[in-house]
């Protein structure tokens, strides 16, 4: 049989490839494994609850409607307008089998091969992976000394064929939160050329205000640009059960949940329901984690200030914290796997999130307590002094 060379050509899954390295670890010391950025805690117990109840239902097993269930595209609309201090209607939420499904749909229903859509650097990898799987060019847009892109490059990569700028804020892998003011001069380069704005806002709510992340969904016609995806596998700890959303227009739902149908014809039941109890019910219990990964990630800061072993943090927020290792003699890729083998340390080599090798280490913070951002700042330093 024949492959799909798109699929074929297409880098494998970053954090499959980092997870198999555990295997040529010598193991002197306990694996600090600060890879894939998951909750560390489990889900509110009422949601827990809530997914027993559901699994034990005679019906909790069905098909739901495959825009998802109109309680939770309700629920979520009131939620996203009282944060944005906007409006959006659940004609405009769409459920998802989690946050990468949303993109995966929402950019499939804006471009086709030969067509266009700009990332920011460093892009999220899956965003990258399932363009090129999709015959659609990523172009790269080079953020600024902030780490944020700016509108004038953003307008400068536009051409007939772009479909979308896709930002991520907070972002992964760097941590970065865009101010509003920001987030509006890109969506008006979007506007002004009759593409998307879309906007992953998956780490929403570990910024550490509960101020509006933008103000968007102030204007009544922000449907016409902004495609606002969601996961709430971060906020209820329920990454497993795969439960998303796209905040778009009706229009380009209708061609979201064609898409839907294809390939899950609805992201699965039991997700839905805990998080449709979850958004009713654990508010307190939602920002008291995120006032907790709020707080590794100022452990993390304290841990990495005197740039232990020469690393270098360049950014830390939401989950992750973006370094710079010091070998420039040395490729990521190597630095990585000493640090697996010899250290127990499991980090994301930057190259999974750029185009090139410019050095840089993904460490997800929200994997770590106070005691493990020291260890892991030790590590750190004892790899940089004996490491040539």
């Amino acid at each position: 049989m024949r492959f799909n060379t798109r699929v074929a050509d297409t880098v494998d899954s970053p954090i499959g490839s980092a997870y198999e390295a555990l295997d040529q670890r010598i193991g002197k010391r306990d694996l600090l494994d600060l890879a894939q950025a998951a909750p560390q805690y489990p889900p509110p117990p009422v949601v827990a609850e809530r997914l027993a109840s559901v699994a034990r239902d005679a019906r909790g097993a069905e098909y739901t409607e495959i825009a998802g269930l109109p309680r939770l595209r309700e629920a979520f609309a009131r939620e996203v307008s009282d944060a944005y201090r906007g409006r959006v209607s659940p004609t405009q939420v769409f459920v998802t089998a989690g946050c990468n499904q949303a993109f995966c749909l929402a950019t499939s229903a804006l471009a086709g091969p030969g067509d266009e859509i700009v990332l920011t650097l460093p892009y999220y990898f899956n965003h990258d992976m399932w363009l090129r799987t999709q015959g659609i060019a990523p172009v790269y847009l080079e953020p600024g000394p902030d780490l944020m892109p700016t509108p004038e490059a953003a307008e400068a990569l536009i051409t007939p064929r772009t479909r979308a700028i896709v930002v991520v804020s907070p972002g992964n892998p760097t941590g970065i939160t865009m101010p509003p003011e920001r987030i509006a001069a890109i969506a008006a380069v979007a506007a002004r050329h009759d593409v998307a704005l879309v906007l992953d806002e998956t780490y929403r709510s570990f910024r550490g205000t509960t101020e509006p992340a933008h103000h968007l969904f102030v204007d009544p016609a922000w449907d016409r640009t902004l495609v606002s995806l969601h996961s709430f596998s971060k906020d209820l700890a329920v990454p497993g059960y795969r439960v998303g959303a796209v905040v778009a227009s009706p229009a380009l739902g209708a061609q979201i949940t064609k898409l839907l149908d294809c390939v899950a014809i609805c992201a699965p039941r039991i997700g839905q329901e805990a998080v449709l109890t979850g958004l009713v019910t654990a508010g307190p219990w939602r920002r008291q984690r995120a006032a907790e990964v709020r707080r590794r990630q100022e452990w993390f800061a304290e841990a990495m200030a005197n740039r232990p072993g020469g690393f270098e943090l360049l950014s830390a927020g939401g989950f992750f914290g973006w370094v710079r290792h010091p070998f420039t003699g040395r490729t990521t890729a190597e630095v990585v796997r000493e640090l697996i083998v010899e250290y127990d340390t499991l980090v994301i080599p930057g190259t999974a999130f750029l185009p090139d090798d410019r050095g840089m280490l993904r460490v997800s913070v929200s994997n770590a307590d106070r005691s493990a951002t020291v260890e892991f700042a030790g590590r750190l330093a004892e790899f940089g002094k004996l490491s040539p």
